[in-house]
């Protein structure tokens, strides 16, 4: 080769070779990690899931976990709404000690979801004030302590963080707490925040609370979403989903795993992704010593009345079901309010029951996890007609597992999920006869769907119709109201009823039928 010809050769090089070198500098890839939980529930302990032998969960392991997945890469620690209601360890302080966890946990962000309403718009306030880290919720209207999004720098990247909660809020919470809010479209409103922190930020995350169909719908209308970071349907999405160029993932539920999304970064775009979701196994973590310290003194505080034993149960009892079929732990419920009001039937939805009781001893702490609200048993006349159009609006949703499924008492009924919403119901019988639509009947309930909680109209309109109706003292009154009680809760009755027979043994009768 020529002494000219190496020259050139040489100077190509060396021009191959700053090239490759400018083009490194500007678009270095970068990786960042996502850690996300989602419906906590404030299941602070660990514990067995129903139908497993196999302990997991416990948030000081996860606490722990979380701290050593956040060594390895820069990291962002959020939760997707529903993280402090659920529990006796959350409820019985409202919540607090889950934002004392959060807090020590380094959380960056949190969506609130339709739960953090269910203590009141009050205690929510209290709850946002004491948090280290922002508390989201853009499609919210009347509450000036959440925030639309925040903007988070990690490892150079900018990232705009826009929280979203289901618009449904009003109907999965007791109205009283939501009185002067109002919950916009979240199609609508991710729409406008993404356009505003369009050329702001390198990467757009919407932190959902709207359940793992909304959101892919969400990613499928709204253009330029890069992340979704989902919760409220409870969803175990072992690798994310990619909607259009939109990657969405949700971790479960309960603390029982934290979702772990990897991303490479390349000019500000993603260039690749992988996800997978952490199992919490006691047996081969340790405790983060500062959370364990917090989980302590709060169970402390509330094991002695939770592990009285009330009675036994001689069959597992259902509650993972309730929202899709019948089942004995849902007739159990319905049954137990029914007899309080001496009603001729009684529905519960089956989202107002949230979890499972084993086979074996009951104790005071077993029921109040099944049934942690604060509600009373109402009871009051429906028609035939009005009472058919709440079972209708009860089996809606069957195919989402919403909350509003009604498992009953002194009812029956067939109903496919085939036929048209609103069509859906095919036979009732009322205390084993045919339903006379024009005939009175007295039906139980609880004060949530007593005022149209969970969609349900026909109680609403009912109540509100009643001549004298009035809320006084937090007990509704009026002369289609046979029943109300605002001292008692249900979970309260269940534990005398309980107590009252020593052992139980609920079983499926086949109130409820599904037609193929």
């Amino acid at each position: 080769m020529s002494r000219a010809r190496k020259a050139s050769v040489f100077i190509l090089c060396c021009f191959l070779v700053c090239t490759l070198f400018v083009a490194d500098a500007s678009g270095q890839q970068k990786e960042i990690r996502i850690l996300h939980m989602n419906d906590f529930h404030g299941f602070a302990v660990e514990h067995k899931a129903f139908g497993s032998d196999e302990v997991l969960g416990g948030i000081a392991y996860g606490a722990w976990r979380a701290q050593e997945l956040r060594k390895e890469k820069p990291t962002l620690l959020l939760a997707a709404g529903d993280m402090i209601q659920g529990s006796n360890w959350a409820n019985l302080f409202q919540g607090e000690p889950v934002i004392e966890v959060m807090n020590e946990m380094g959380f960056d962000a949190m969506v609130v979801g339709n739960h953090e309403f269910d203590f009141g718009q009050e205690v929510l306030r209290e709850r946002i004030k004491k948090a280290h880290f922002p508390v989201l919720g853009a499609n919210v209207q009347g509450l000036s302590e959440l925030e639309p999004y925040v903007i988070k720098e990690l490892n150079g990247i900018r990232i705009g963080i826009i929280g979203i909660v289901t618009a449904d809020t009003p109907q999965s919470t007791h109205p009283r707490n939501v009185v002067g809010l109002k919950f916009l479209s979240p199609v609508d409103t991710t729409e406008k925040y993404v356009k505003e922190l369009k050329g702001k930020v390198d990467i757009i995350l919407v932190l959902s609370h709207l359940g793992l169909n909304q959101d892919m719908l969400l990613a499928h209308r709204v253009e330029g979403i890069d992340v979704v970071v989902g919760g409220h349907t409870h969803t175990k999405l072992v690798k994310y989903m990619l909607i259009n160029k939109t990657i969405v993932v949700q971790a479960w539920e309960h603390g029982l795993v934290i979702g772990v999304l990897d991303l490479t970064v390349d000019n500000g775009k993603i260039v690749e992704a992988k996800s997978y979701l952490e199992e919490i196994k006691p047996g081969g973590m340790k405790k983060l010593s500062s959370v364990s310290k917090i989980v302590s003194k709060y169970s402390k505080n509330i094991d002695g009345i939770m592990e009285k034993v009330v009675g036994e149960a001689e069959v597992d009892l259902d509650g993972k079901n309730v929202r899709s079929q019948e089942t004995n732990l849902g007739n159990l419920v319905a049954d137990i309010m029914r007899e309080r009001a001496g009603a001729d039937g009684a529905i519960m939805n089956g989202g107002g029951i949230r979890t499972s009781i084993s086979k074996g001893e009951i104790t005071a702490g077993d029921v109040y996890s099944t049934l942690p609200f604060d509600n009373y048993v109402v009871a009051m006349q429906l028609t035939g007609k009005q009472l058919k159009d709440a079972l209708e609006h009860g089996v809606s949703g069957v195919e989402d597992g919403e909350g509003k499924f009604p498992q009953i008492s002194g009812i029956a009924f067939t109903f496919s999920r085939k036929a048209p919403k609103g069509e859906r119901i095919k036979e009732v019988l009322v205390n084993r006869k045919p339903i006379d639509l024009d005939k009175n009947y007295t039906i139980a309930t609880n004060d949530f769907l007593a005022a149209g909680g969970d969609g349900y109209k026909a109680f609403g309109d009912a109540v509100k119709s009643s001549k004298d109706f009035a809320v006084t003292g937090g007990m509704m009154k009026g002369e289609k109201l046979v029943y109300s009680n605002s001292g008692e809760w249900v979970r309260d009755i269940m534990i005398e009823y309980i107590k009252a027979r020593k052992k139980i043994y609920p079983v499926v009768e086949g109130r409820i039928k599904e037609l193929p």
